[in-house]
């Protein structure tokens, strides 16, 4: 049986991963069409174990970003670093982190397309200039990149990369004044969601665009300063939660201590809906908020919503099952673990018979028979991108016995490319923008599907009487209403390549 839909083009055959490092070149091929982020940041300053601190630091944000990882450490004097295709795990063994000596680190995680999945693009990106050695790594994506790095480069730049955080050092490095001043300048000419940590060889420097479209959190470990895209990370080395980087604030730190400044003033807040709705660990924090506790009320407002009689609610593993607690607490109905997700299937060095590339998801994820066999099930999930992981598990359900699938998805309908970090398909391929409601239902072969209203979301995440502009969370994805200039006369991009 084949659960491929069509969307007016062929669809790629979906494989499983066979490179030489742990997703390789994945994207929309791969068995689950889901979003991917695209990287994670990690800083530290003032702590004699820096790289240690990193490694953890980004293993616990590993969940951003598989394809690539990097370390960079500073001591006063020079750099060292190291960076590689695949996990962090694989990435670093103990004698790679006790070459890494310094008190002052930068590090990162990286996801990126097909195309761009080589050693050249993963960071933290090292330049030499004239003021000594630069590293930077960033989460997040600058939308009028093309425009600027085809300015410099008639301008005579020579670019090494396809990563959009190149383009911040050549702008840095032709600027005539000092390091922070140059930074600031250069951070005024981009636009886009971004988090940067920039590291020379006695400052480091963090910084969040005006929106604050992309998290970033500092904490404090001792007397040292750590920063994290998430504050799990902060938890796995016993750093303490101090406060997220504030849109448009740069923050400088070196031997005389920390200046908190900014390069611009704070625009409308729009940080990620995304994020809360499936990116972040349910461990962290955003904005004052528990990405647990947001998942399980998005879930609640969801069983208020769009309420279905059943037998049992389960949720899509990992990032659904808080919703599903929600749903399952507010109804009554009995939260049950009816899809089980398989941890361990990333190193396949065998080519997948035609067989398992049709039905490669049961390698990621498998139905519980005996619970959901005979039963009304009501399946929540965070969103629906291509429509075609939402069908296989629906079917998986089906294989499975359930007598009925209702799907309820925490989040509005996906109708829009992300321009600010989130790996997302062309708009044509986003099922929610051709398809109504009742027709997707019967694409993904569900006996009803449910979404929740933005609404619902905003007072999921950010409470009732949040005085800020639809709750301060980006929803373009989902009502097409971007906090910044996207079209730049033809240049802009899709996407991410940082």
């Amino acid at each position: 049986m084949s659960y491929e839909i069509k969307t007016g083009k062929e669809q790629a055959e979906p494989i499983l991963w066979t490179g030489d490092f742990y997703n390789e070149g994945t994207g929309s091929g791969d068995v689950f069409d889901t979003l991917k982020e695209e990287c994670g940041v990690f800083g530290v300053f003032g702590h004699p174990e820096a790289a240690s601190m990193s490694y953890y630091g980004l293993h616990a944000l590993q969940h951003r970003g598989e394809e690539s990882a990097g370390i960079c450490v500073a001591n006063g004097r020079d750099f060292n670093y190291h960076r590689g295709m695949g996990l962090v795990k694989e990435v670093f063994d103990k004698d790679k982190i006790a070459s890494l000596i310094g008190d002052m680190s930068i590090g990162h995680v990286r996801y990126s397309t097909s195309g761009d999945s080589r050693l050249t693009n993963a960071q933290p990106l090292i330049f030499k200039y004239r003021d000594g050695d630069l590293a930077i790594a960033t989460n997040g994506n600058i939308v009028n990149e093309p425009l600027i790095r085809k300015e410099l480069e008639q301008a005579g730049s020579i670019f090494q990369t396809t990563s959009d955080t190149e383009v911040l050092a050549h702008l840095i490095a032709r600027s005539q004044k000092d390091f922070v001043e140059a930074t600031k300048d250069a951070l005024r000419q981009l636009v886009g969601g971004f988090a940067f940590l920039l590291m020379t060889n006695d400052k480091l420097v963090v910084a969040s665009d005006s929106h604050g479209l992309r998290p970033l959190v500092m904490g404090r470990l001792g007397e040292a300063y750590v920063f994290a895209s998430e504050s799990c990370a902060l938890e796995v080395i016993g750093a303490k939660l101090v406060r997220d980087i504030e849109p448009g604030e740069v923050l400088v730190l070196d031997k005389d201590g920390l200046v908190e400044d900014r390069f611009a003033e704070p625009k409308r807040k729009a940080l990620c809906a995304m994020e809360y709705i499936y990116f972040a660990r349910p461990d962290s924090d955003m904005n004052g908020s528990n990405l647990h506790s947001a998942r399980k009320r998005m879930g609640s407002r969801m069983a208020l919503e769009a309420f279905v009689d059943a037998d049992l609610v389960t949720g899509v593993p990992d990032s659904s099952i808080s919703a599903a607690i929600g749903y399952a607490e507010q109804t009554g109905i009995p939260y049950e673990l009816g899809l089980i997700k398989n941890k361990y299937t990333g190193r396949t060095f065998i080519q997948p018979s035609q067989e398992l590339r049709e039905q490669g998801v049961k390698m990621k994820l498998s139905a519980v028979r005996s619970v959901v066999e005979g039963q009304r099930v009501v399946m929540i999930d965070d969103s629906i991108v291509r429509g075609t992981t939402s069908r296989r598990i629906v079917n998986l359900l089906r294989e499975a016995g359930a007598a009925e699938v209702h799907v309820r998805i925490t989040s509005p309908p996906f109708k829009n490319p992300c321009f600010y970090g989130i790996d997302t398909p062309d708009r044509r391929e986003l099922i929610a923008s051709y398809q109504s409601i009742e027709e997707m239902c019967t694409e993904i072969n569900a006996d009803s599907l449910a979404f929740l209203s933005p609404e619902g979301l905003i007072t999921s995440i950010a409470g009732r009487n949040s005085g800020d502009y639809k709750g301060g969370l980006c929803l373009s994805c989902f009502d097409n209403d971007y906090p910044t200039q996207v079209d730049f006369g033809g240049e802009e991009k899709d996407g991410c390549s940082c």
